[in-house]
């Protein structure tokens, strides 16, 4: 049995403002590169995970651009229960290795078929360095695609942060949308991975101007 995420009428609203707030107070600017074309159709985002605040990260970029009713994460069961004010914000469950997991891929597949959501997977299933060039994808994303009607947009997000001459850090989040359809879970790793490396050789580039 898996936790369902909730939308609480009180905190998932609050959950929203705050990460803005907590952005805007925390970061010098976020930088937004990349090209999405709204068809109306359900968000699923797949990002790297490089630290805890990669959610709040989302958050602001739902409604910045992504503008989706509401906003759905997957994470681990036993993070979860520690912070389960994160379940009335649209988290849910997943846990390694057991039976359970099966439900939570079909729960995902169930969220797509919905236009109002945006659902974010960080597809290495745990927290990596900053420094890590190759994400390497569970396998989990592709029995998620497999079971949902595959109406729905799939589009790659990578999370870096940079100092530069300031001192506070920028947010830079690149984008891409990805067609999915047909493609195996390998071949969606090394489009990840390539657009990934792109975003940092891009980065880089900012750095040296």
């Amino acid at each position: 049995m898996i936790y369902k995420a909730k939308h609480n009428f009180f905190l998932y609203p609050f959950f929203q403002f705050y990460s803005v707030w907590k952005i805007k107070r925390n970061f010098h600017k976020v930088h937004i590169s990349g090209e999405f074309r709204d068809r109306g159709l359900p968000v699923f985002l797949i990002a790297n995970h490089i630290s805890w605040w990669d959610g709040f990260w989302t958050v602001y970029l739902n409604r910045k651009l992504f503008k989706r009713k509401y906003f759905y994460f997957m994470m681990l069961e036993e993070e979860l229960k520690k912070r389960m004010f994160l379940n009335k914000s649209g988290g849910y469950s997943v846990r390694k290795g057991s039976r359970s997991v099966i439900e939570t891929i079909e729960y995902t597949a169930q969220l797509l078929n919905d236009k109002n959501n945006l659902v974010l997977i960080f597809p290495q299933g745990e927290i990596n360095s900053i420094y890590t060039r190759e994400i390497k994808f569970e396998k989990g994303l592709e029995h998620i695609t497999g079971r949902s009607n595959g109406n729905f947009q799939m589009v790659f997000v990578v999370f870096l942060i940079d100092y530069f001459s300031e001192q506070k850090p920028s947010l830079y989040a690149c984008l891409k949308e990805y067609d999915f359809h047909g493609s195996s879970l390998k071949t969606v790793e090394s489009e990840y991975n390539i657009f990934y490396n792109n975003c940092i050789s891009e980065n880089l580039r900012k750095g040296t101007k």
